[in-house]
C-alpha cells in the first residue's frame, strides 16, 4: 500500500524537486526579464539606428518636419488666358491622343452625348475631376480659364457655348 502511495504522490509533482531549484527557478524567472528590459530599453534609446528606409538621416529628418502646406500669392489682376491657350497648357496632353477614354478634340461623336449637360456641367466636371481626368481646380488657372477651355474643345466638337468674359468685366457693366 505505500509503494502505491508513493507513485500516486510521484506522478502529482512538478519538476522542481529541491529547495535549491525552487531557489534558483525564482531567481531566474526575475533576473532573465529584467536583463530583457533593459536590452530593449538600450536598443530604443540608442542614437545609431537610421531611420525606416532612410540612408540619409538628415535628409529623412527634414522630410519628417518639412511644412504641411505653402502659401503662394499670385497676380490676381494678371489678364486671364484664352481657351485655346489653357487647353494647349493642360488639356491637349489627354484630349488630343483621347487617352484613358477622355473625348477627342474636335470629335463631334466623341462629344454630342456630353453636350447635354450643358456648360454649367461640363465646367463642373472639369473643376472637379471625371473618370480618369483628375479635377483642374486650385491649379495654375483659375476657373474662368478652365471655363473657356472647356468651351474651346466643345465648341471645337460642334458646341455653340459662349466663351466665359472675367468675373470682373462683368461686374463692371
Amino acid at each position: 500500500m505505500s509503494d502505491n502511495s508513493h507513485d500516486q504522490h510521484e506522478a502529482h509533482t512538478g519538476p522542481v524537486k529541491t529547495p535549491m531549484q525552487m531557489l534558483m527557478l525564482s531567481f531566474a524567472s526575475f533576473v532573465i526579464p529584467v536583463f530583457i528590459i533593459i536590452g530593449l530599453v538600450f536598443y530604443v534609446t540608442s542614437d545609431n539606428k537610421p531611420a525606416a528606409g532612410a540612408v540619409d538621416l538628415e535628409k529623412a529628418t527634414a522630410l519628417r518636419i518639412q511644412k504641411v502646406g505653402t502659401v503662394e500669392v499670385r497676380d490676381a489682376n494678371r489678364p486671364l488666358k484664352n481657351g485655346d491657350e489653357v487647353y494647349k497648357a493642360q488639356c491637349a496632353a489627354c484630349h488630343d491622343a483621347g487617352a484613358a477614354g477622355a473625348p477627342k478634340f474636335a470629335v463631334a461623336s466623341a462629344w454630342s452625348g456630353r453636350l447635354g449637360q450643358g456648360l454649367d456641367g461640363l465646367v463642373n466636371s472639369a473643376l472637379k475631376g471625371k473618370g480618369a481626368m483628375g479635377a483642374q481646380a486650385g491649379g495654375d488657372f483659375n476657373d474662368t480659364e478652365i471655363a473657356r477651355a472647356v468651351v474651346y474643345l466643345v465648341n471645337s466638337a460642334g458646341g455653340k457655348f459662349e466663351v466665359p468674359k472675367a468675373p470682373a468685366a462683368e461686374a463692371a457693366k
